[in-house]
């Protein structure tokens, strides 16, 4: 009765509280609620339904008051929001139409009514899978293009070291850089990731770190004449090890610290003066800074995933009620390659 009055039901993934220390699965909580399948006269929203929700680290530094961030913290109550795949059930907004394919920001929901469509990127290539937008054709891939060659400004034959490099950004950073030519090395949490850096993505090594006692020493295993390029996912230790293992003028790419998300004061940094020893330019970025050049970024990486010069791993949960366990799951090392959630197949 409710579909034919164009009501249907909603369920959403809320936080309950501001979180500190690790995040749990009962920080969030699943809530039912309803929504007009309808926009509004006159307005310019547009209606979608939620397809694949994206599990992004980033979504933790939100889930507390944070100062100075790019992005605004969720409030107790609120429903989670992040990246996600959806389609298009009803638009007010002129360059959208009921069953287009979308991606951008939306709520970690069912339903999402969204009040600034124009920020929201049209699917016009269904020939590879739709979760592909949560990640390779999505932010994680533009991370990853635009870290790499923009922010690293890499040469071939160059030594490119990458933390992390299993998760969502780290396996694209590797595969862009052996096709660029460089030396890759990666590191992971578990002998199946490592595995995966070596016999999928092509490293040239790859080593857990959870087995080095001392960081420094296996980093120089590696890179017995140093790194040239080292791109950020950890933070920490690991980032305290890399500035004594950095060649002269080289470059790191902070894309992330996963480390420090879930401490209530970060860990200090020691070994920073090696960037004025070695002249080391460290800088960070975010995707949202080279979202312009989107179309040139799938020009380059669609013929890619086409002819698989590029490969991509996904870990899929089912159902927004797993979201919460795929979300945490995360910062535990539990996903392997880009984790995300599929809230509904069409």
């Amino acid at each position: 009765m409710a579909e034919e009055i164009g009501v249907i039901s909603n369920k959403q993934v809320i936080l309950k509280d501001y979180v500190r220390g690790f995040p749990k699965e009962s920080d969030m909580l699943i809530k039912t609620s309803t929504v007009q399948l309808k926009v509004a006269e006159g307005s310019e929203a547009v209606l979608v339904k939620n397809l694949y929700l994206s599990c992004d680290p980033s979504m933790r530094g939100r889930m507390k008051i944070s100062v100075g961030s790019y992005a605004e913290s969720f409030k107790p109550g609120q429903i989670l929001s992040g990246f996600g795949v959806g389609k298009v059930v009803d638009s007010g907004y002129a360059n959208l139409k009921k069953g287009d394919l979308v991606w951008g920001i939306t709520g970690w929901e069912e339903y999402t009514l969204i009040e600034q469509p124009n920020k929201l990127f049209k699917i016009h290539h269904t020939d590879v899978p739709l979760s592909y937008y949560t990640g390779i054709l999505g932010m994680p891939g533009i991370t990853a293009y635009a870290g790499f060659y923009e922010v690293c400004s890499p040469k071939k034959g160059e030594c490119v070291y990458i933390s992390a490099a299993s998760g969502a950004v780290g396996q694209l950073v590797g595969q862009f850089a052996k096709l660029f030519g460089c030396y890759v090395v990666g590191s992971a949490g578990t002998k199946e990731k490592v595995d995966l850096l070596k016999n999928k993505f092509g490293f040239d090594e790859a080593f857990n770190y959870k087995e080095e006692q001392d960081l420094d020493v296996a980093l120089k295993r590696y890179f017995p004449e140093g790194i040239d390029i080292y791109f950020e996912n950890v933070g920490g230790k690991m980032l305290d090890a890399v500035l004594l293992n950095m060649k002269l003028h080289g470059r790191i790419a902070v894309c992330g610290m996963i480390s420090q998300y879930n401490l209530d004061k970060n860990e200090g940094i020691h070994n920073l003066t090696q960037l004025i020893f070695k002249r080391v330019r460290m800088q960070g970025f975010l995707a949202l800074d080279y979202f312009h050049s989107y179309p040139k970024f799938l020009d380059t990486i669609l013929p890619l995933v086409r002819e698989n010069k590029i490969v991509y791993t996904e870990d899929i949960a089912e159902g927004i009620e797993r979201g919460p366990a795929a979300l945490i799951g995360i910062f535990s090392g539990e996903n392997v390659g880009k984790q995300l959630v599929l809230v509904a197949r069409d």
